[in-house]
């Protein structure tokens, strides 16, 4: 019995220190600054049991949401087709009739600007939900209600959360910074045929990203205002902390669409969107990123393998780590309006609105002013009086780099 003890003690040494060793590698292989929790533990690590209630409110508020989410893209019967479970009721049959009559009929709000609610884009709940990074946006100017927007946010992250709190809800503030503008965050159509998801994000004043919804809301008049996550899908496989890869290149349609109705062009930068979440490794060429971009090629998105971390735990699950995200709404380049513009004038505004995304021109110590783009005007005799307009604006990456990103991996980079 003796001899049987100390063999099975022994296996269960070896096998214990084999584990560490094999945990000690991987945690080499996927340290960064950040230091993710992807390096993962023999033992999870559990939440406190005194967390001051704020703390805790936060917390759930973000699980809500994440698991609204998760049900929404992993059809689940029980939660995900709820309508499917009301249905064993027959008392119910007509009201879900009608409900899906209406869906696929009748309603059209995700095409026309939406169902924005200011009383559900204002209730605490959001504010608990975005003080849980917490998330920011800081303004660099003003927006004067006189004209219509295209705000186009950057990085697109695994899900951006940093757009939702900005321009999907009051947490941040956004009504009372740019009084006048009417915000309408834009997602793919596919989200409006979830019964009972769509009726939140349109009380959120979330629209689709079709053509003829952005020309809808653009054509409404003055202030109104659309948010494209420029990079989509193709960005979100991108998404590592550290790093700001954007898929922007061949983004033209934002560029055309804003020229088509004289609308502005806002970049928007958020700093942090892509540490709130650990993807696994996928550079281009390895067999997942092929994986992902055959899914993506076949059903229009696509599903970054990532984690988080848990309701209560710090090492894994599917929600997003506490860390700081802070949009940076950038100056509007005012572009003449023109109703077909050439593609070299299109790539001629969109080279403007790199510029100003990316590259570093000190703040000048006048008030700035919108920069101002012509695209109808001929290419080669507006060259030269477009560089002097836009030499002084700041530019936003490398104006703000060194303070919202300090533990940056490496540069901004355009990979697409």
């Amino acid at each position: 019995m003796e001899v049987h003890k100390t063999f099975t003690s022994m296996t269960r040494t070896v096998s214990s220190t084999s584990l560490r060793e094999r945990l000690s590698s991987l945690s080499s292989l996927t340290a960064t600054p950040l230091n993710p929790v992807a390096n993962l533990h023999a033992q999870i690590e559990f939440v406190p049991s005194k967390i001051p209630r704020k703390r805790r409110l936060q917390t759930l508020a973000v699980a809500i949401w994440s698991t609204t989410i998760i049900w929404h893209v992993f059809p689940v019967p029980e939660t995900h087709e709820a309508p499917f479970t009301l249905s064993s009721f027959p008392p119910l049959w007509p009201l879900l009739a009608a409900y899906w009559i209406w869906i696929a009929y009748v309603d059209k709000s995700p095409e026309h600007g939406g169902r924005l609610s200011p009383w559900f884009r204002s209730l605490r709940f959001w504010r608990y939900f975005a003080d849980y990074y917490p998330a920011s946006f800081l303004k660099t100017c003003d927006l004067p209600p006189d004209r219509p927007y295209v705000f186009g946010y950057h990085p697109h992250g695994i899900i951006g959360m940093g757009a939702i709190c900005t321009f999907a809800t009051e947490s941040t503030g956004f009504s009372a910074a740019f009084p006048g503008i009417v915000p309408h965050l834009l997602t793919l159509a596919s989200n409006f045929r979830v019964p009972f998801y769509r009726d939140i994000i349109l009380a959120m004043g979330v629209c689709s990203v079709s053509k003829q919804s952005c020309s809808n809301i653009l054509k409404g008049g003055p202030g109104q205002a659309i948010t494209i996550v420029v990079g989509g899908a193709a960005e979100s496989l991108s998404a590592h902390p550290g790093t700001a890869d954007l898929t922007l290149r061949k983004r033209l349609g934002f560029i055309k669409i804003a020229i088509q109705h004289g609308a502005d062009l806002v970049p928007v930068f958020s700093f942090g969107e892509n540490d709130i979440f650990q993807q696994m490794p996928n550079d281009k060429g390895t067999t997942l990123y092929t994986l992902q971009k055959k899914f993506q090629n076949v059903f229009g998105f696509t599903l970054p393998l990532f984690h988080g971390r848990g309701l209560l735990n710090y090492n894994l699950g599917l929600m997003p780590y506490r860390r700081r995200i802070v949009a940076v709404i950038g100056q509007p380049i005012h572009v003449v309006q023109c109703d077909k513009p050439t593609l070299e004038e299109v790539i001629h505004v969109q080279q403007q609105y790199i510029d100003e995304l990316m590259r570093y021109v000190a703040r000048p110590s006048s008030p700035r002013r919108p920069v101002v783009l012509s695209p109808c005007r001929p290419i080669a005799a507006a060259g030269r009086s477009l560089t002097l307009r836009i030499a002084g604006p700041c530019r936003i990456w490398n104006t703000y780099k060194d303070e919202f990103a300090k533990t940056r991996l490496r540069e901004l980079n355009i990979v697409e």
